[in-house]
């Protein structure tokens, strides 16, 4: 029971404290899961994380599933999933009945519009984290650049980059251009 209550506070003070979607998640969840409590590696982390883009739903939820289900089996993911999404079904409730009542007042419209810059400086920051995780040899430098034109110029479904990159993991490992 302790072990339960422990997924359900770390993953309220992820989700109390992730502004910005999953990416700008990646530092708490850094602190909180493999820092804090040592539930994950930070290798563990990003394969989960990985995974959990990878899959219908959000990325919070996901990844918080993934490493309850770790920790605690089927209701230690249940636990932690309620936990991530329990702040924010509080705060987006006390917002939406105050926040129809000053969307037009212009400092609000300014705070938002300072807020969405900050946004943009923590999924940066998330995204060079991950980089740095992921890009980590000549092979998935190709990878990224291959996805990135693509994705740029061609606009495919990121399923098919899923799994074209995976597949192409597999190989490289095989042929061994890549480290197992």
């Amino acid at each position: 029971m302790k072990i339960l209550w422990q997924l359900f506070l770390a993953f309220a003070r992820v989700g109390v404290m992730t502004f910005g979607g999953g990416y700008a998640m990646i530092p708490i969840l850094e602190r909180e899961i493999v820092d804090r409590h040592g539930w994950a590696t930070e290798e563990e982390l990003m394969d989960y994380y990985a995974v959990g883009q990878c899959t219908p739903g959000v990325i919070a939820v996901n990844t918080a599933t993934f490493i309850g289900y770790k920790v605690a089996g089927t209701l230690g993911g249940i636990v932690a999933t309620l936990g991530v999404v329990f702040p924010s079904v509080v705060i987006i409730t006390v917002i939406a009945g105050i926040l129809t009542n000053f969307a037009d007042v212009p400092a609000v419209k300014s705070a938002f519009a300072g807020i969405r810059v900050c946004v943009c400086v923590l999924i940066f920051n998330a995204v060079l984290k991950l980089w740095k995780k992921a890009v980590v040899d000549k092979a998935t430098l190709v990878l990224f650049l291959g996805v990135f034109l693509l994705s740029v110029f061609l606009s495919p479904s990121p399923v098919i980059f899923v799994v074209v990159c995976a597949l192409s993991g597999i190989v490289l490992t095989r042929l061994g251009v890549r480290g197992k």
